[in-house]
């Protein structure tokens, strides 16, 4: 059995297993297939504190498990299928094995709506983006569109107005979404624009294979148009990965973890949760690494607490 069994392997899971490697605790982590988290789909990396001239998503991701190894945190390849956290032990499954634990760290994380067109899986990280807070520094002096109508797409349009040139709001309907505050910002600011009743049908790439524009379809007129752009964040949403934890610990109306706030703590004995699988309000690598530390240091006092 386990002393701490680790679900995820960004930097929330990774920051916990090097925590609770360090504390002798000899965690188990449990990396899915597709390991690293959004970072792996990152290109540079320009806020992560300890990197002046920034650092490539998957070398963070990669730095980070070296150094929860090199104190002693262990790490297995699977999926997670399914788990059993109504009684003792703690258990996840994969489809090759079970594994106990006396406490569980879920940090699945989240993953960005997509358009889920081929070309968006090339162009990723490559003028497509879905964290203007993140990227939104590379488009300086640049055009740049959102796609979405919700209080997520205006919030991401208004901050990239900080550097952009221009940014386009590319909407399916005529109207938007968003609650009144946030579209009166939006249309009383001069840098944004609207491209209403339009879907992205395609990304153009240049030769460089760099994003150069989006061929948008007018969803009355049917006609599609070449739209040149540099960049193209998505505002449709996020979705957390937390399908395995349905009907095990509480999750709100959109799936998101719920946790006792300050503390990382589940509804139930021994399982904390952290970074984006919680987190829907700023989804950052740092604040994800934040909470992962935070879920060590409970997964450690509750095991001294409880004996175990």
């Amino acid at each position: 059995m386990e002393n701490v069994l680790i679900i995820g392997s960004g930097p929330a899971a990774l920051t916990a297993a090097l925590y609770t490697a360090r504390a002798n605790l000899e965690p188990l982590v449990i990396e899915g297939i597709d390991a690293g988290g959004q970072l792996m789909t990152t290109t540079e990396v320009e806020n992560y504190p300890g990197f002046h001239d920034g650092v490539m998503g998957p070398d963070l991701i990669e730095n980070m498990r070296k150094q929860a190894e090199k104190f002693g945190a262990r790490f297995v390849s699977g999926n997670v299928s399914k788990v059993q956290f109504k009684e003792l032990p703690l258990t996840a499954h994969t489809d090759d094995n079970a594994y106990t634990a006396k406490t569980v760290i879920i940090s699945t994380g989240a993953r960005p709506k997509k358009l889920d067109i081929e070309s968006e899986k090339r162009l990723w990280g490559y003028g497509i983006s879905s964290c203007a807070t993140c990227d939104g520094a590379f488009f300086r002096g640049k055009e740049v569109c959102v796609i979405g109508g919700g209080d997520s797409a205006l919030e991401e349009a208004l901050f990239l107005t900080r550097f952009a040139s221009k940014v386009t709001i590319i909407h399916r309907r005529d109207e938007l979404r968003a609650s009144k505050i946030m579209q009166d910002r939006a249309f009383a600011n001069k840098k944004i624009a609207f491209l209403w009743d339009s879907l992205v049908d395609e990304y153009l790439a240049s030769d460089k294979n760099l994003l150069r524009g989006v061929n948008v379809r007018n969803v009355k007129t049917n006609v599609i148009t070449e739209y040149p752009c540099d960049g193209v964040f998505l505002g449709i949403g996020h979705i957390p990965n937390t399908d395995i934890f349905k009907g095990q610990i509480d999750l709100d109306e959109n799936g998101y973890i719920i946790t006792r706030e300050p503390r990382t703590h589940t509804n139930i004995e021994g399982v904390f949760a952290a970074g984006d699988a919680v987190d829907h309000i700023y989804r950052q690598a740092i604040t994800a690494a934040a909470m992962g530390c935070k879920s060590a240091i409970d997964a450690e006092r509750y095991l001294g607490e409880m004996n175990l």
